[in-house]
């Protein structure tokens, strides 16, 4: 039976029945294996580096400065210590005309940084790398290299941090505790923790992050992180979080099972396709073989003997496809690499097996669920098929593995989505999208009767008699080919007018640089400054106050209050609140009343923004209680705002009466336009008030937009997959009726037709279902941007004209050669040989 199924084989694969089933296979692993192999190796990079992600075996991150108790308990316990302080400032160099700033990531380092792992330092971007278990001198600090040419600096220059200069020593090529080189969107400055006091940087509402790191046996970390975490519940500490090597960076995590389970999803979408493909080769591989199944029936095979050898033959197959295509995606993995190679870390650990084992199951499970059908239809074919051109009806085994295959991709996608909700969604949608296209495409076809005498040419009316005479084939064609065009015009065409209308949506003259951490002996100077180097007349000046949000209507909350993960993350961090006696013009007042104080002690009040009060559960007359530097402060809610966040002016969450806040500690905070040649005005402000910050929010808008395109062109590299699934079911679904058409054509010719003007019609034929796919996708394509900009962004859409003429132009391009690939042999058979075979 295996000698048997094995000759088959190699003559199927000789006569060219095996190829296109191997080719749809290989497409439907390597989609799945490239980003399995890529998520794969960066999870193995987070496993090998938990210690050095850390930079310690224990880490406590604090919004406040390290309880000196949490030290001397670690100390008496014989644990290794180290700290960090981290907070964003500017960094100024260069002297009078050729001054520049820049928004940097500062952190301050003790002796012994990082107690795991090691810094990995160079003297220049490309020059090599050495580990280092130093930290800067005092004197001296180390940066990331991106500021030599943003700042237009080199070794040995000077960079100035407030009231501090110091001189750049080396470069930090690499930093253990950083997130796995993960995008940071300030780059590093490293300075030793003795010259931090000098800088004067740190002032009273500045946005700081002390770090404590310790390191010691598991035996001794492990009872001391159980006491600190007992200390933190029963003193209430807020801010504070403990991260350990069994935690390890949860939130990137947390990140990469997202990107994993998006990306796996996208892969899907190729498999599905590809599995479309796989099934339509499958039946065509069935009719073709019914006369030899048959033959073999009268020679004396049972039905299961015939049945063993298809499913060896086709199992065979099933391996080798996979295989192939394990091999495709592990080198597409690299592809990913290279387009979010800075995103991640270039010094990942090889891939193991696993993906490629799960590739490989991937690869049987959709050949056995979509390939299983048909061939069991084999098994039924009768003796006297040899003298009787008649075939039995599937039965209802042979219908229910259809069933099978359905369940088995479900399954799939459960498996590859790692959550039942999103898989069971992302299926649901993706089959109500198929049906449409599908009812779409059907109308379409059927409508092609009223132009059938639109032209008199006879290729242009056996083309639509061609496309009538088989429905079902043309709408399957059209729909896989929509489906894989449309996931590109979504990252291409439509991504580019989503953008253009994001940035038509915010003012020309919005403001574009943020000034912060203003303290209150400086207020009056800054807006003389800021009056005569801007024309923005609502460049005003508000006071900002940190405070923890700790009880709701006299209950304390913490994190795990709410279920929510935004909710979570509001309560756990400190918030800007203001006060101010008029409401800014760019907010709206949705319910309540604005406060007016009145009497010699009014009341606390509070407006809150409807989006936050929504996550947290707020209403009208609740009560809120703020802790700010150690003073609590409780206001009633007595109004809700909608804020206008595309205005890009200072917008504020909660809106204290001045009354309920006027003992409190306060900075200031202002935005307002800048044009981008005249910086220097900046750069002066920056060097006269060190302490200041100045986020440009332009700069930070483009870098997050390289980041974005980074990723889209990743999972445009994804969809290419799709888009080949696509043309291969097209090519599945002419090649399945390539014998009829032979008939067809051989019939035609016989009558008179020629070979030009059937050459002409299948062209016709190719163009019309191209362009109809191409329509539908560039609709459909158009539909979700016009959904995302209403819904998700909130800005006006206008539709352009661009997706429907490209979806056009490739959609056709694609039949054409989807089409040439499928029927280029159709008119080269002598018509008597058809006429005669069948």
């Amino acid at each position: 039976m295996l000698r048997l199924s094995f000759s088959m084989t190699m003559r199927d694969w000789r006569a060219g029945e095996l190829r296109f089933l191997l080719v749809a296979l290989m497409i439907a692993v390597a989609s799945l294996s490239s980003v399995g192999f890529f998520v794969d190796r960066m999870r193995n990079g987070l496993n090998r580096d938990a210690h050095q992600l850390l930079g310690a075996d224990l880490l406590v991150s604090a919004d406040q400065p390290i309880n000196p108790a949490w030290r001397t308990e670690a100390q008496r316990r014989g644990l290794t210590m180290a700290e960090t302080i981290v907070f964003p400032s500017m960094a100024i160099a260069g002297e009078g005309d050729a001054i520049t700033t820049k928004l940097v990531a500062l952190k301050a380092v003790t002796p012994g940084y990082p107690l795991r792992g090691n810094l990995k330092l160079s003297q220049s971007p490309q020059g090599a790398e050495l580990s280092t278990r130093q930290i800067p001198a005092s004197g001296t600090v180390w940066i990331d290299p991106t500021l030599l040419l943003s700042m237009k600096l080199k070794t040995g220059d000077v960079l100035k941090l407030g009231d501090k200069t110091l001189t750049v020593t080396q470069l930090i090529a690499n930093e253990p505790d950083r997130g796995a080189a993960f995008m940071n969107f300030a780059p590093r400055v490293m300075l030793n923790m003795s010259d931090l006091a000098d800088t004067r940087l740190i002032q009273n509402g500045s946005r700081v992050t002390y770090r404590l790191l310790l390191a010691g046996k598991a035996d001794v970390v492990t009872p001391f992180q159980k006491w600190l975490q007992d200390s933190i519940d029963r003193e209430q500490t807020k801010g504070v979080r403990l991260e350990s090597l069994e935690s390890g960076r949860p939130e990137m995590r947390a990140t990469l099972d997202r990107a994993e389970q998006f990306l796996s999803l996208v892969g899907l979408l190729s498999a599905m396709l590809a599995a479309v493909a796989v099934a339509m080769a499958a039946r065509r591989f069935m009719l073709r073989h019914v006369d030899a199944c048959a033959m073999l029936r009268c020679l004396g095979q049972t039905q299961n003997q015939v049945t063993g050898m298809y499913l060896i033959e086709f199992l065979i197959v099933g391996l080798l496809g996979s295989a192939a295509g394990v091999i495709l995606g592990f080198a597409g993995h690299y592809v990913l690499l290279e387009w979010l190679g800075k995103l991640v870390s270039n010094d990942l650990p090889p891939a193991s097996l696993q993906p490629a084992l799960q590739g490989i199951a991937t690869g049987l499970l959709l050949l056995v669920g979509f390939a299983l059908p048909p061939i069991l239809q084999l098994r039924n074919v009768p003796h006297n098929r040899v003298i009787r051109r008649e075939q039995d009806a599937p039965q209802a085994m042979t219908l229910a593995t259809y069933g099978l295959g359905l369940g088995m991709f479900v399954g799939l996608l459960l498996w590859q989505a790692g959550d039942v909700k999103l898989g069971l969604l992302t299926a649901s949608g993706f089959l109500i999208g198929l049906l449409v296209f599908a009812l779409i495409a059907w109308l379409a076809v059927a409508s092609l009767k009223r132009v059938r005498n639109f032209s008199s040419h006879t290729a242009w009316r056996f083309a639509i008699t061609a496309l009538q005479r088989r429905p079902g084939a043309t709408v399957i064609q059209v729909v896989s080919l929509a489906l894989g065009l449309m996931a590109l015009l979504l990252l291409t065409v439509v991504r580019s007018d989503l953008i253009t209308a994001w940035k038509s949506a915010t003012p020309a003259d919005a403001p574009n640089q943020f000034v912060i951490n203003i303290q209150p002996d400086q207020k009056e100077e800054i807006t003389r400054r800021l009056q005569a180097i801007t024309t923005d007349k609502q460049a005003t000046l508000y006071p900002m106050i940190r405070g923890r949000l700790i009880q709701v209507n006299d209950k304390a909350i913490t994190g795990d209050t709410y279920p929510d993960d935004r909710a979570k993350r509001l309560v756990e961090r400190e918030f800007n609140l203001s006060t101010m006696r008029d409401m800014p013009a760019t907010n709206k007042l949705i319910a309540g009343k604005w406060y007016q104080e009145t009497g010699a002690h009014p009341q606390a009040e509070a407006s809150v923004e409807e989006g936050i009060a929504k996550t947290l559960g707020l209403r009208l007359g609740d009560k809120l209680s703020f802790d700010v530097a150690g003073q609590q402060v409780t206001a009633a809610i007595t109004s809700l705002r909608k804020l206008d966040w595309g205005s890009m002016r200072v917008n504020f969450f909660v809106i204290l009466n001045p009354a309920a806040v006027a003992e409190l500690p306060q900075t200031w905070i202002t935005a307002f336009h800048l044009p981008e040649s005249d910086q220097r005005s900046v750069n002066q402000l920056t060097l006269d008030f060190p302490n200041l910050t100045v986020v440009d929010v332009g700069a930070m808008i483009k870098q997050v937009q390289s980041v974005l395109d980074q990723v889209i062109t990743a999972v445009e590299f994804l969809f290419l997959f799709t888009l080949a699934s696509g043309v291969l079911v097209l090519y599945a679904a002419l090649a399945g009726s390539q014998d009829l058409r032979m008939r067809e054509a051989a019939l035609l010719r016989a009558l008179g037709a020629t070979r030009k003007q059937l050459s002409q019609a299948q062209w016709i034929e190719f163009l019309l279902v191209g362009g109809l796919a191409g329509l539908l996708a560039a609709s459909g394509a158009s539909a979700i941007g016009w959904a995302l900009a209403r819904f998700s962004f909130n800005f006006e859409w206008s539709f352009s004209p661009l997706v429907w003429l490209a979806g056009l132009s490739v959609g056709a391009l694609c039949a054409l050669i989807g089409g040439w690939m499928g029927l280029r042999n159709v008119l080269n058979q002598p018509p008597l040989l058809s006429l005669r075979e069948s």
